[in-house]
């Protein structure tokens, strides 16, 4: 054996050993301490989902940041795409996300919450300025606003959750596989724990920073060749690639389905039924025109781009609904 190739087999057999979702298997996993968490904390009935403010979203109108000027924080510099900590005027602190994930991560959001999953508020401001350090005028970002009272108190897995087997984590599966998010970190999972004057303290299960979401899913080949499982699966804001991926490749004869994903989930995309598959559709079919066109106007899509995104999504919904 040549003498580099012991320090490559020992670097791709740890990474096959640590890869996320690389032979891991779905538990329904009750916290070690403190109340069971109940369904609600992850999703709650959109009774108002025909209404529901897809260009505002969970934060409304109230709560979207004003200012023209932002005073600099802090740099950050973690994940695909960087951003910055700022503070508005008024004192509120905001996380700022820059690059093509600005505008995917509002409309998922938006379209997650429509259905009933919990959501922070996050707006899209297209121009802005910031004062202080690298001061002047800043591209496109994501604003997501500290919020007093709500703290973020863990990480939650997709593998190892209270919500294991359940109609609305399948669902919730199932809405990341239609706007084809696939960036499934369990870093991107937070716990909210809210105490707000006048409401009983509440907990939250969120899917957050969906940035890596309206492209397509794929495997690349040399990782496939190399075996190695845990780089990135896909593109963003990829409009084509979007519009080249289905929702259900097939229906199988043992009434299972074949998914047209691309990634390194399989365990978890294999264990949606066609049941869960249908009530995220049907949900997601109530909405209006108007709100899908608001879901993508808010992420600052074009009225262009938002109806070729809605067209490929209404398709994937129809191809739900026709399951028996």
């Amino acid at each position: 054996m040549r003498r580099w190739h012991l320090p490559v087999v020992v670097l791709v057999v740890a990474l096959l050993g640590t890869a996320p979702g690389c032979g891991r298997s779905l538990r329904r996993a009750a916290p070690q301490s403190g109340t069971p968490p109940q369904v609600h904390e992850l999703w709650q009935q959109p009774s108002d989902l025909a209404t529901r403010d897809l260009f505002h979203g969970p934060g409304g109108e109230s709560l979207a940041p004003r200012a023209a000027t932002f005073a600099f924080v802090a740099t950050d510099t973690t994940g695909y795409s960087r951003g910055f900590d700022v503070k508005d005027p008024d004192g509120v602190e905001w996380s700022v996300k820059l690059g093509k994930e600005a505008q995917t991560e509002v409309t998922a959001s938006r379209i997650l919450w429509s259905m009933g999953f919990h959501q922070p508020p996050v707006y899209y401001v297209p121009a802005w300025q910031m004062s202080g350090a690298q001061a002047g005028a800043q591209p496109a970002g994501r604003f997501r606003p500290s919020l007093p009272g709500h703290t973020v108190s863990s990480d939650w897995s997709w593998y190892d959750n209270p919500f294991v087997g359940s109609r609305e984590f399948g669902g919730l599966i199932v809405a990341n596989l239609i706007i084809n998010n696939w960036d499934w970190k369990t870093s991107n999972n937070k716990v909210y724990e809210i105490v707000e004057p006048g409401r009983a303290p509440r907990r939250h299960f969120v899917v957050r920073d969906l940035g890596a979401s309206l492209g397509k899913t794929s495997y690349p080949a040399m990782l496939k060749w190399l075996g190695l499982r845990g780089f990135g699966q896909g593109t963003r804001n990829d409009l084509p690639g979007f519009e080249a991926q289905a929702l259900i490749e097939r229906v199988n004869e043992d009434s299972t389905l074949t998914f047209d994903y691309h990634g390194i989930h399989d365990k978890l995309v294999d264990s949606v039924s066609p049941d869960q598959v249908r009530w995220a559709c049907e949900l997601l079919s109530r909405l209006s025109d108007r709100q899908w066109e608001d879901a993508f106007r808010a992420g600052g899509f074009t009225p262009e781009q938002g109806g070729r995104y809605i067209r490929k999504i209404k398709a994937k919904l129809a191809q739900g609904l026709e399951l028996p």
